[in-house]
């Protein structure tokens, strides 16, 4: 009997630690999107841009969505190194949200998911679809 009681205590507190690691995790997780929604408010306070810029996306506020939903999903443990960026090209992260990452890749091998707005002033030769854009990014 005490060996059965022993098991089970020893399965609560495992359980116990997985709870607090996985809140540390997600802890970890919405520090990066606080840092990033304040690092998007500075951006805001640039004076706009002159010609020839014409257009210019923000993915996060447009896809903030499914950035999310990567950012939950893999940004949840300390990283050695860790890459931020948006690929220069219209088909990738300017589509999903997620850096480096075109729409097949970012739906199917990463599995993540959510709704894409249209950005304020869209370019008409690069309309945003989101994570339904069938074009892949090149560069």
């Amino acid at each position: 009997v005490a060996e059965a009681a022993g098991t089970v205590t020893e399965a609560v507190v495992e359980g116990k630690e997985d709870e607090e690691e996985a809140e540390a995790e997600a802890e970890l997780a919405e520090r990066f999107l606080r840092l990033e929604q304040e690092q998007v408010a500075l951006l805001r306070g640039l004076p706009p841009f002159g010609e020839p810029v014409s257009h210019i996306y923000n993915p996060l506020d447009y896809a903030w969505e499914p950035h999310c939903h990567f950012v939950r999903r893999y940004c949840r443990s300390p990283k050695r190194v860790l890459f931020l960026g948006m690929n220069p090209g219209p088909f990738g992260m300017a589509q999903t949200g997620v850096p480096f990452g075109e729409a097949w890749h970012v739906r199917e091998w990463l599995g993540v998911s959510g709704g894409v707005r249209k950005p304020p002033q869209e370019h008409p030769k690069r309309p945003v679809l989101g994570l339904s854009c069938p074009r892949a990014e090149v560069s």
